[in-house]
């Protein structure tokens, strides 16, 4: 296992880090602590989890399977979606961001959490009062790092000024999706990260399924997260994305390895990433993720697998102007 730094902080995490969205769903106790075991068995110390997975159901499973080895993990949660009927259950206002971290703390029977993200960018409040509540709480002690899950790169740089000007702590780590078929985080999230030295942690390295070999141009199975909810199906629609997974399939296969395991390393393999995230909903499913490691991504490699994909677009549209990705190492 390789730990690298997580952003400016100073703390190392695991190459990997383990996510929790199926707890409390799809994967039961039991299940749950089948999967944590197979990852810390690999050195993984980073789990990803989320007020929202389930209404608090993972938090609450994630707190009973750390217990008694708290100390040897990096645990990030996430506030800003409703957790209740009352008008006021969700947003990124201090208001919620202090209730969210108070329930989030008793879940997951903690005194404090590693990295707390806002879930989501909050339209409807100011990002000064966004981000004095964030301070709050680590001033507090109940929150040590802040980050921001599914933000666009100027949100985070307006909030990497703001928290300047006024002292606070700053978004420490970001967490985007990225993976073959959704790219734009290459144009401007991975360059303004490794400019702000900020950690990266990524999720759906696999595209919901997409890249797991069961999809193709005329290949769709009956039953999965892109088939079941509308969220994936919307996410995942192109015909490009299909014929993309077909040819990746296609790809993996020639060179003897599962469409999982390269999907996972190549997500993993970029600069600007710290930490793709992987879940799963059972343990024989995970266990291809966690095999990318075993994977030598070199940059030839790199470059094969993205060739299958659309490249995006430099951020100032100058095609000219782009600068090929150098994975880690290289």
């Amino acid at each position: 296992m390789e730990y690298r730094n997580l952003g400016a902080t100073g703390v190392k995490v695991s190459q990997l880090c383990f996510g929790t969205m199926s707890f409390g769903s799809d994967a039961n106790l039991t299940e749950a602590r089948k999967m944590y075991k197979a990852v810390r068995d690999l050195g993984v110390n980073f789990i990803d989890c989320a007020d929202t997975y389930n209404k608090g159901k993972a938090e609450e499973i994630l707190g009973k399977i750390v217990k008694g080895h708290r100390e040897d993990l990096v645990i990030t949660t996430k506030c800003f979606n409703k957790m209740g009927d009352d008008v006021n259950a969700g947003g990124g206002n201090r208001r919620h961001v202090s209730r969210a971290v108070e329930a989030s703390l008793k879940r997951l029977g903690t005194d404090r959490v590693d990295v707390l993200f806002m879930h989501r960018f909050d339209k409807n409040a100011p990002l000064e009062e966004v981000l004095r509540g964030l301070e709050d709480v680590v001033r507090a002690g109940k929150v040590l790092y802040i980050g921001a899950s599914n933000y666009a790169a100027w949100q985070v740089a307006k909030a990497l000024g703001i928290s300047a000007k006024n002292g606070w702590a700053r978004f420490d780590v970001i967490q985007p999706m990225y993976n073959l078929v959704k790219r734009a985080a290459e144009a401007e999230m991975f360059p303004m990260a490794l400019s702000e030295n900020i950690g990266v942690i990524t999720y759906s390295p696999v595209g919901g399924g997409l890249l797991s070999g069961k999809y193709g141009p005329k290949k769709r199975p009956k039953v999965g997260r892109i088939v079941d909810q509308k969220n994936y199906n919307t996410r995942y629609s192109a015909d490009w994305e299909f014929e993309t997974a077909g040819l990746f399939t296609e790809f993996a296969k020639k060179a003897g390895v599962h469409p999982v395991s390269l999907a996972v390393a190549w997500a993993g393999a970029h600069p600007g990433v710290t930490a793709p995230i992987v879940g799963a909903r059972h343990v024989e499913q995970l266990e291809p993720s966690l095999k990318s490691m075993e994977i030598d991504m070199t940059q030839e490699l790199w470059d094969n697998v993205a060739a299958l994909s659309r490249t995006p677009a430099p951020a100032t549209d100058r095609l000219e102007e782009y600068e090929p990705v150098k994975v880690r190492g290289s």
